[in-house]
């Protein structure tokens, strides 16, 4: 990676000069020149010295790891641009360390690689703000995973030092923003529709964007990083229409997902003790689903239905019958909805394993 920083520095720098000048790694193999086909031998020790009729300066301590700037030339204009070359490409491998560093730092964080202690000296080093408002994103991509999302996202970010794009998994890509201090929580949703339309425009693939709540702290990214898995998680099982699922919005069904299968068949069992909830036919379950949408309306329902009051009617006392809850009371329509999330909470987990 650091021929590809000096490389494309020195072509920033060719015009100013017709001199050849490069750099060496510390086996004297060139890395990057104004002229590739140039070759050079490394030779540590001292600011400028000289070196088959070339100018040299080392940077970094001289020894393993430590690179050779080279110019054609021992005289006065050979020296500064070996000294002028030498500053421009040790600042530019520093830029590129302190971006890398501060991108492991993150990705340490939300693995749960780092201990919390040393979560703020480790900030205070790399002199990155801890207490910045940040938020959490998962792009998951739902087809074949492609590198070509990780590399659109890092263009659409570019500004490493406050934004992060993380590659965590085959499909998964965390990126992490940094916030204004008068950012509203309630623009985490549409920032996320944004990326996730600009995502599938640009790139043509399909993905699920998880956002998790604001982050206050640094200590706080791992937390927020799984809200915003389990955002993801939750969205597949309740909300599959949906291609943005914020962790805050989850509701009752985050409840459900955190509860073993063996209590969730429990309730089932007490709530459908007349008869279980697979004796009710599609036509049955669309309707109670209508009713729900409508707010337990029954006019507006019968009307969403194409159906006679007197018939919607008729179908809440049938589901009366086999299930004896009557879903025009609050109460048994609270229980009906509840045991329908965990009913297809449990679908989805008997089909992933």
């Amino acid at each position: 990676m650091s021929s590809r920083i000096f490389q494309g520095v020195i072509l920033q720098m060719k015009g100013a000069t017709k001199r050849l000048f490069g750099v060496t790694d510390d086996q004297g193999n060139v890395i990057a020149s104004s002229d590739l086909s140039s070759s050079a031998a490394s030779e540590a020790g001292g600011e400028l010295f000289a070196a088959d009729g070339r100018t040299c300066r080392v940077i970094g301590s001289g020894g393993r790891g430590s690179y050779t700037v080279f110019v054609e030339g021992t005289d006065e204009h050979a020296r500064s641009v070996c000294i002028l070359a030498s500053v421009a490409l040790k600042e530019a491998k520093s830029g590129y360390d302190d971006k890398h560093d501060a991108a492991t730092f993150v990705k340490n964080i939300i693995s749960d690689n780092i201990l919390p202690g040393d979560v703020y000296v480790r900030a205070k080093e790399l002199r990155f703000a801890a207490d910045t408002p940040r938020a959490v994103f998962i792009v998951q991509q739902s087809g074949p995973a492609d590198v070509a999302v990780l590399d659109y996202l890092q263009n659409l970010y570019p500004a490493q030092d406050r934004d992060f794009v993380l590659s965590m998994s085959e499909t998964d890509i965390a990126v992490i923003r940094e916030l204004p201090p008068d950012f509203d929580e309630g623009e985490l949703k549409e920032m996320a529709e944004t990326m996730q339309q600009s995502i599938e425009k640009d790139v043509g693939i399909p993905c699920v964007i998880g956002v998790g709540s604001v982050v206050t702290h640094l200590r706080e990214l791992a937390d927020r990083y799984k809200e915003a898995k389990t955002a993801i998680e939750v969205g597949k099982v309740f909300d599959t229409e949906s291609t943005v699922v914020c962790y805050e919005s989850l509701g009752i069904g985050r409840l459900i997902y955190q509860l073993p299968t063996t209590l969730c068949e429990m309730f089932l069992a007490e709530v459908f003790k007349k008869s279980p909830i697979e004796a009710l036919d599609q036509e049955t379950l669309y309707t109670i689903n209508k009713f729900f949408e409508n707010n337990l309306n029954v006019s507006e329902t019968s009307r969403k239905l194409f159906v006679h009051r007197n018939t919607l009617v008729y179908r809440l006392e049938k589901i009366k019958k086999l299930t004896g809850l009557d879903l025009r009371e609050f109460d048994h329509a609270i229980v009906f909805k509840v045991a329908l999330m965990v009913k297809r909470y449990l679908d989805t987990q008997s089909i992933r394993y």
